[in-house]
């Protein structure tokens, strides 16, 4: 590549480089990351630590919602939901139906966010309910309510469905809530790893930042 230094390449890199000086102490770092440099697509909080280190920080700080997504045509947007997940800190992220699903969406955010196989929608109903969680599907369904205006459980997992078809049927008949995310254009739906981002963003929004509904409807 004409006029690109071996400086430009080096600052094009992800990360960080192997660190300089005397080594930091402490059992959350990790030697090798230390001797050749992290690379990872972690917050600077995370520089230079074991994976394990950082899975059970994020577990001293998971939000209360949990997020699900029906897995019955291998949808690709479920590494995107993962990676959703991820960002907004969500307890769990579970998969009903097929095991295998397409990681690549996920930006490797899977190594770092508890993800839970459930092969059918009653398993996954029992293990839901053991946590005492409310089903909140989220599609754009006969009845459903608008997410903006809607105040969701705190205990909560967020559920989605595929692209086209949505969520089953035996997912709607267990949902206590079904919101709907609002579109202004002339597409029918969104997929669901855009719609899993601005429902957890809600969710956020009103249980970590106290903007409910009505403080929303009064801005």
């Amino acid at each position: 590549m004409v006029g690109v230094t071996d400086e430009d390449l080096a600052a094009a890199e992800v990360g960080v480089g192997p660190w300089e000086g005397p080594w930091p102490e402490g059992a959350e770092y990790d030697p090798e990351l230390l001797r050749l440099g992290d690379r990872r697509n972690v917050v600077d909080r995370y520089r230079y630590w074991r994976r394990e280190a950082v899975v059970a920080d994020l577990d001293e700080r998971r939000h209360d919602f949990h997020v699900a997504i029906e897995n019955w045509q291998h949808d690709f947007n479920i590494g995107t939901v993962v990676r959703n997940a991820n960002a907004f800190l969500a307890a769990a992220v579970h998969i009903v139906g097929k095991r295998r699903w397409n990681r690549r969406g996920a930006m490797v955010t899977d190594r770092y966010q508890h993800v839970e196989h459930h092969p059918t929608v009653e398993a996954f109903v029992d293990r839901v309910a053991a946590e005492g969680l409310a089903v909140v599907g989220v599609d754009n369904l006969p009845g459903s309510v608008p997410i903006e205006t809607t105040s969701l459980p705190r205990n909560a997992v967020l559920v989605f469905g595929q692209e086209g078809p949505g969520l089953s049927e035996p997912v709607r008949e267990v949902c206590s809530m079904v919101c709907s995310i609002t579109q202004f254009g002339s597409t029918r739906s969104i997929n669901a790893g855009v719609a899993s981002g601005i429902a957890m963003h809600a969710w956020v929004r009103e249980h970590v930042f106290g903007q409910g509904p009505a403080a929303r409807r009064a801005g």
